[in-house]
């Protein structure tokens, strides 16, 4: 068996394609949909996901308002930052780019994003809507993880899905997300571990399994069960004297292996990453329809 490829960048692109129309849509009433990216330091990592997010909304018109901080930023000038883009009429959504410089809580800042413009879906208010099943604003990854098995065609409704990893920002709300009484979801889900005993066991009882525990390679194709769908949400460096750059990016799943066994399966690069920038574009858009709405209420 050699398993089908998720294509993250041709389903990334028809959803851009989507959210066009309802950009130009917006358009004609006056609005143009507006994300504040705030980024404290000097983090690489950070620099690459903020670039990548201000050429996204280049591309499909978004008002792109980018906030570039020093490492030494107090947390009240931060906090004084965000509630004046809370007031900003323009802004449609605030994403304060993580991790944050040590002397900064990041709860503190999260909080202080107003629910009705927290697109990554991490403010307290929009994950506890999530967890009872009420319309909010869900985080990025997780609703990018599964548009690619809607889209891929994947019934989630009565399956066993493993996600490995428990994180605030993909494993816990993703596990929410899937096992809702609701189209594409319906699922039996388990949220494993690096602590979870007999953790191959368990995911080889999995229809579809998720990777999110960030150890490259870590799950093999003797994890996977045969015809499982496997969904890789890590991104590792790992060394490579061969690579132009002394490193490639592998997954969390080894996908030689597991692509010997699964039905289909992610690619890392190009998997689920350009998902996660395209549902926050979605999250901003959906945001100005939401303002838009209340205006004329």
């Amino acid at each position: 068996m050699s398993a089908k490829l998720i294509d993250g960048k041709a389903i990334a692109a028809a959803i851009r394609q989507e959210l066009r129309e309802r950009i130009a849509a917006l358009d004609k009433q006056g609005i143009k949909p507006g994300l504040a990216v705030v980024l404290v330091g000097e983090d690489s990592a950070s620099r690459v996901y903020v670039g990548m997010k201000e050429k996204s909304c280049t591309e499909l018109g978004i008002y792109s308002d980018h906030h570039h901080l020093p490492a030494e930023t107090t947390q009240e000038e931060l906090l004084g930052l965000v509630e004046n883009l809370n007031a900003d009429s323009r802004i449609h959504g605030i994403l304060v780019q993580l991790p944050l410089p040590d002397h900064i809580d990041e709860n503190r800042i999260i909080e202080a994003v107003s629910p009705a413009k927290d697109v990554d879906g991490f403010h307290p208010v929009n994950l506890g809507r999530l967890v009872i099943g009420l319309d909010c604003f869900r985080p990025c990854t997780p609703a990018g993880v599964q548009e690619l098995l809607v889209r891929s065609g994947v019934e989630l409704s009565g399956k066993r899905v493993v996600i490995v990893g428990r994180s605030n920002i993909v494993g816990k709300p993703l596990a929410n997300i899937l096992m809702q009484k609701a189209e594409g979801a319906d699922a039996t889900v388990t949220v494993a571990h690096s602590r979870t005993e007999n953790l191959p066991e368990l995911v080889k009882s999995a229809d579809v399994v998720v990777a999110a525990i960030g150890r490259a390679e870590m799950i093999t194709g003797d994890w996977i069960k045969p015809g499982a769908v496997v969904i890789d949400v890590g991104i590792n460096r790992v060394e490579d004297p061969a690579a132009k750059r002394g490193y490639r990016l592998v997954g969390d799943v080894h996908f030689e292996s597991a692509s010997e066994v699964a039905s289909q399966i992610t690619p890392v690069p190009g998997g689920v990453g350009p998902m996660t920038i395209v549902m926050l574009m979605k999250n901003t858009v959906t945001s100005a329809e939401k303002a838009l709405a209340k205006r004329g209420e």
